[in-house]
């Protein structure tokens, strides 16, 4: 019995609405959601999160006063961050030592070992962004990250500390 192979139909995804498409909040949501599931998977496969490696860069310009400077610095509710810096310090990639001067405070710094992951992870965050912003020349990428630096600046004061 000869049987006959059909072609094998691949749908086409349902083009979005043209008001979406022309909406660069839109656009910007739904790249971004793009990029941190990239990020996420990739970070996961290496044992960390992107929670983790915002940590570390964070530590990694110098030791932080307080929990509650690094909470803000980044955003993050105090009671969450928390529980990321136990699961760090559990990894020994940290350290909290109380500050001699206020007891109530902790110190927080990176150890050896903190720095080799972070190093390991900023290549696979370089990797990422190689990967995700290959479409853009490199005149491009630098105007792109110029726009958004200037939105992320007039929205959220954190960002204007002069550098990008």
């Amino acid at each position: 019995m000869a049987t006959r192979t059909e072609p094998i139909r691949v749908k086409k995804p349902a083009r979005l609405p043209r008001e979406l498409v022309g909406s660069t909040s839109f656009l910007l949501k739904r790249l971004g959601g793009e990029i941190k599931e990239r990020v996420d998977d990739g970070f996961e496969s290496a044992g960390a999160s992107p929670y983790h490696f915002t940590l570390l860069a964070v530590l990694d310009e110098g030791a932080r006063e307080t929990q509650a400077t690094i909470a803000d610095a980044l955003g993050y509710d105090p009671s969450y961050l928390v529980g990321l810096l136990d699961e760090l310090e559990k990894r020994a990639l940290i350290e909290r030592n109380r500050d001699p001067a206020d007891r109530r405070r902790h110190i927080v710094r990176l150890t050896p070992a903190g720095k080799k992951t972070l190093a390991k992870l900023r290549a696979l965050y370089a990797r990422f962004n190689e990967e995700f912003f290959a479409p853009l020349s490199d005149e491009e990428r630098s105007t792109l990250h110029e726009l958004l630096y200037r939105l992320a600046t007039h929205h959220d004061p954190r960002f204007g500390n002069g550098q990008s």
